[in-house]
């Protein structure tokens, strides 16, 4: 038996990147051949394959193939139909394309054309459809997906990596002055709800007072300028001025130190797969505050607290609550803590990998 992972693009630090990464190391400890196919490979220590090659190596009946799906991709979905071993779909979900139309007509495209592949996907027949959630997974269904042969894995991740690595002490000093943080982890992207986060901040800063502080903690993409000076303007509405402090780059030691320093992760996004960032905020006792959008309530679970509206004062009043009631604030990391180890950690994620692929192995 032969496995093959296919994916459009493996990069370094990529939520899609880190779950094919992992379950190419976990089927090789099992010793079973495994290589990556992708488009292109980056920052990554991994030798990769062109995909059209993907069946050359593992298309016979008693291999495996797992296709990340995640962006539109015509060479994949060709790769998909051809295939005639156990075929695995592992759904990361699509942002839909109306997110993006004031600010990029490429990712407007890009986002349509990856959704309309949702229901010829669904429709293969494939022996396995893995959503990283619920949500995912319910999307795949709707769309034609036989539920009988759907389950539901977490991404795997990196965060027991985080919870093991040096936080940068600088960085926690420096923050730690009395202010009350908030942190917000993501790209920078109009699904991820950065305009209502900054709303959500100034409600605090108006009805609790200072000191307090915004970490918008996250890539900038320059073919999103728009939105990112739709977000500053934001701040400059609200005079928030240097209460918010953008970290594009942050390494490893930064973002454990953003974690470990802030009082609140605090996210409005409006549209999510899994959210990583919030198992990440979970395991390293960040309280959670979140819109419920999405997969969102199900990532989250009772490891935080979810409102299914944006009304901005709802979340000052809440992070305000979190900094006044000790009994509060260690009851919710309590409950995230547990809720990570027995649903997120790496060990239960790779015992469930290897059961749903029983059938194959």
């Amino acid at each position: 038996m032969k496995a093959a992972i296919l994916l459009n693009v493996l990069a370094d630090r990529d939520a899609v990147g880190n779950d094919a990464l992992a379950m190419a190391r976990l089927l090789r400890e099992r010793g079973i051949d495994t290589r990556i196919y992708c488009d292109a490979a980056v920052g990554v220590d991994e030798s990769t394959q062109p995909p059209e090659r993907a069946l050359e190596f593992a298309g016979g009946r008693d291999d495996l193939l797992i296709y990340h799906f995640s962006v539109g991709w015509t060479t994949g979905l060709d790769v998909l139909r051809k295939a005639r071993g156990f075929r695995v779909v592992r759904y990361h979900n699509i942002t839909p394309p109306e997110f993006f139309a004031d600010y990029s007509i490429d990712y407007e495209n890009a986002c349509k054309s990856g959704r309309a592949e949702i229901p010829v996907v669904a429709k293969l027949g494939c022996e396995l459809y893995l959503g990283d959630s619920a949500y995912n997974l319910d999307e795949l269904i709707a769309e034609g997906a036989p539920a009988e042969r759907g389950a539901v894995l977490a991404p795997f991740h990196r965060v027991d990596h985080l919870l093991e690595a040096e936080a940068d002490l600088g960085l926690v000093d420096e923050l730690s002055d009395g202010a009350c943080n908030m942190l917000m982890v993501g790209r920078v992207a109009p699904n991820k709800g950065h305009v209502e986060l900054v709303d959500a901040f100034a409600a605090y800063v108006d009805g609790w007072g200072d000191p307090a502080r915004l970490l918008i903690l996250g890539k900038s993409d320059p073919r999103l300028q728009g939105y990112s000076d739709r977000i500053r303007a934001r701040i400059d509405a609200h005079r928030l001025g240097d209460r918010v402090w953008w970290l594009d780059s942050a390494s490893e030691a930064q973002l454990k130190a953003a974690y470990l320093a802030s009082h609140a992760f605090l996210t409005m996004s409006h549209h999510e797969g899994f959210c990583v960032p919030l198992i990440e905020a979970m395991a390293l006792g960040t309280p959670v505050v979140a819109y419920g959008s999405s997969a969102i309530p199900g990532t989250v679970g009772d490891g935080g607290i979810v409102w299914n509206e944006t009304d901005p004062w709802l979340y000052g009043a809440a992070i305000a609550r979190l900094r006044a009631d000790a009994h509060l604030r260690n009851d919710l990391r309590d409950a995230a803590r547990r809720r990570y180890g027995q649903t997120f950690a790496t060990s239960v994620l790779r015992e469930r990998f290897f059961q749903l692929l029983e059938p194959v192995l």
